[in-house]
């Protein structure tokens, strides 16, 4: 619908706006979102594709520039031939559809569609509060009080690693807990996701939470001093020329003179230059189990499919991986073929069983993990995994490039 109209969090005109952090996480081939990142390039993602050509250096993780990616991914799509885009509101399903239809309207889903997503699927949509993390620019930074590392690593890593001792961390979080935040509406209830928590939330959890989530020095040596820091907040770069950072992990609900305070605790950011201040807005997703098969399929009408973080998944690689399964099985169908099932030894099918299994009588934003898939002691048995992921993905790209060429 943009750029007609915005959702709260989104102000480009773009396609694939990213809003929360840049990273879409670990490229490990031995930890699940390497393993997904893997089966999505096989079946050549333009997500992820796009992202590895926008790529910033972070250590494991594949970050991207996030405006480049933007673009990116609009400049495939538009001058793509086949694909007709029309920058309007979608007010409604068309429920009695013969021609098979996607709904990936994002956790940001307008409240008419909303609404009526809800009615079409005879069940209220579940809701979390997500927030993003602040930005600064990189000439603002006392570098007095910060070094360049990635955890575990002897060169200079791909991180601003912000110190402090421990009086500092206790200064810092004291001020958290007594900040203001944003109020939430009576008819409102927080229902957070646990792997995106507000820093200040994490704050009233007790003194050290901090120090074992996004603060902790774990891997990390200040070359100031040898010695391992009371605990850094790291920073991750936005764009290719470094002038600007994100607060890794660090997003938050408070007002925004309270993060100028809380933030200028932390001694390399007493003087730092905001480019983009925290916020927090509401995410909507289905209560997929019984309402989504596992072909993303709606149970009500078949040729209806549901794709994105609307389906209960967490994470922009989730998110697209769950496009990119909708996709395919919508043009199958569309060619009268039958959908494909992804197998539970495959991280795409682990996360569609999981959003799709019926069994699960309310489910919580999920992303790929390796408790997931369907084997004992998953880490132990990580050579296993990574084998039975590359095998399936293969059969179900010979499975579906024959069935489209005998069509």
């Amino acid at each position: 619908m943009k750029p007609r109209k915005f959702t709260p969090a989104h102000n480009s005109k773009e396609l694939a706006e990213l809003v929360c952090s840049n990273s879409l996480k670990s490229t490990s081939p031995d930890k699940a979102s390497g393993i997904l990142k893997k089966e999505m390039l096989q079946l050549d993602s333009l997500i992820i594709n796009s992202a590895y050509s926008c790529q910033l250096p972070a250590g494991g993780a594949l970050a991207v520039d996030r405006q480049k990616f933007s673009k990116e991914v609009s400049r495939k799509i538009k001058n793509n031939p086949l694909i007709q885009v029309i920058e309007e509101e979608v007010l409604s399903i068309e429920e009695e559809t013969t021609t098979p239809t996607i709904i990936a309207t994002g956790p940001l889903t307008s409240s008419n569609l909303s609404n009526n997503i809800e009615e079409f699927i005879g069940k209220e949509n579940l809701s979390f509060y997500d927030s993003i993390s602040p930005i600064v620019s990189y000439e603002s930074l006392d570098n007095d009080h910060c070094f360049r590392a990635s955890r575990y690593e002897e060169n200079e890593g791909d991180y601003i690693n912000c110190t402090l001792n421990e009086s500092e961390y206790a200064l810092f979080h004291r001020t958290l807990i007594e900040s203001e935040k944003i109020e939430f509406h009576k008819f409102e209830k927080p229902n957070y996701f646990e792997g995106c928590l507000p820093i200040e939330v994490m704050a009233e959890r007790g003194f050290e939470t901090l120090r074992f989530g996004p603060m902790k020095p774990v891997g990390l040596t200040d070359p100031k001093t040898g010695k391992r820091p009371f605990a850094v907040v790291q920073l991750r770069k936005e764009n290719s020329n470094e002038s600007m950072w994100n607060l890794v992990g660090f997003q938050t609900k408070m007002k925004i003179k309270d993060q100028k305070e809380a933030l200028s605790c932390i001694p390399a950011l007493k003087k730092a230059e905001f480019l983009r201040f925290g916020s927090i807005h509401r995410n909507t997703y289905i209560n997929s189990p019984g309402v989504i098969l596992n072909t993303l399929q709606s149970q009500k009408n078949p040729l209806i499919f549901f794709a994105g973080q609307i389906t209960g998944v967490e994470g922009y690689s989730e998110s697209a991986a769950m496009g990119l399964i909708a996709g395919i099985n919508s043009s199958r169908v569309f060619k009268n073929l039958e959908p494909i099932v992804f197998p539970i030894k495959s991280a795409l099918g682990c996360l569609t069983k999981y959003i799709s299994d019926s069994t699960n009588k309310k489910i919580q934003p999920m992303n790929i993990n390796l408790g997931l898939f369907d084997i004992k002691k998953p880490k132990k048995n990580i050579e296993k995994i990574k084998k039975s992921s590359r095998e399936s993905i293969n059969e179900i790209n010979m499975r579906n490039q024959i069935e489209l060429d005998l069509v």
